[in-house]
């Protein structure tokens, strides 16, 4: 992965000699319990990117929204950039849950277009003192460009590298979910799931009896804090309400 973060800090440079500015040790809790959990207690942190895989039907997309008004609710801006629903779809679910706090929306999916609209609103949000969030739904719907308006089956790897090098840069949230087959497998994961800082699967329970039905919610990775937490969540049309919680670490 090529990054070129423009940090300036000169090679060479002792550790020791390094100030980490004060925005990078932030963590940005969610308000959503359960997610928080399984982040370490902590939610996101900034300049990060998080994979979220799921099973199919498992309701990605409905965290993914709730996410986003809870972020919204404490003044974090939040864009949700879809490639697999309309904005009207986006926008029946949000009346569905409930939702009330307003976060933006695109259907952009080609990044030469929408990367720098992001990269203005991330400076507009960082001159107010709060972070941008975007989260991409689903990452095999973006196209990097570099063929056009064609892709191959390296496009996801150079989008997810490109959001990376975006949230590196402006020191924003990125949120991307990865789409699975019926098996749990994904073209590519090992590479994609090597890129980014945390990922968190949604899974359906089908092994233990109780449990059978409930959303399982888990983070596989996480280089900023624990992936010992696992949540059990039963989904309502209102949304998710925690069952069980486990720490295996």
């Amino acid at each position: 992965m090529n990054l070129d973060l423009n940090t300036g800090i000169d090679f060479g440079t002792n550790i020791l000699d390094v100030d980490v500015p004060d925005h990078l040790r932030q963590r940005i809790t969610t308000g959503l319990p359960y997610l928080d959990e399984v982040m370490g207690g902590n939610g996101f942190v900034p300049s990060s990117v998080t994979l979220f895989t799921g099973d199919p039907g498992a309701g990605k997309s409905t965290m993914l929204q709730l996410t986003a008004d809870a972020l919204t609710r404490v003044g974090h801006t939040v864009v949700y950039v879809s490639g697999e629903e309309s904005p009207y779809q986006i926008k029946m679910t949000a009346e569905r849950l409930q939702l009330k706090n307003g976060y933006m929306i695109s259907g952009e999916t080609q990044l030469p277009e929408l990367m720098p609209k992001l990269r203005q609103l991330a400076n507009q949000v960082k001159a107010k003192g709060k972070y941008l969030v975007v989260m991409f739904d689903s990452l095999q719907t973006f196209n990097d460009g570099k063929y056009g308006l064609n892709t191959n089956s390296k496009t996801p790897i150079r989008v997810l590298e490109a959001i990376t090098s975006f949230c590196k840069e402006t020191h924003s949230i990125g949120i991307v979910i990865g789409q699975v087959t019926k098996d749990g497998k994904m073209a590519g994961s090992q590479t994609l799931k090597h890129m980014v800082d945390a990922k968190v699967h949604l899974g359906i329970e089908t092994k233990d009896e109780d449990l059978a039905g409930c959303r399982v919610l888990e983070c596989e990775k996480n280089r900023f804090g624990h992936n010992g937490t696992v949540c059990y969540l039963s989904l309502n049309d209102g949304g998710f309400s925690e069952v069980a919680t486990i720490k295996t670490v």
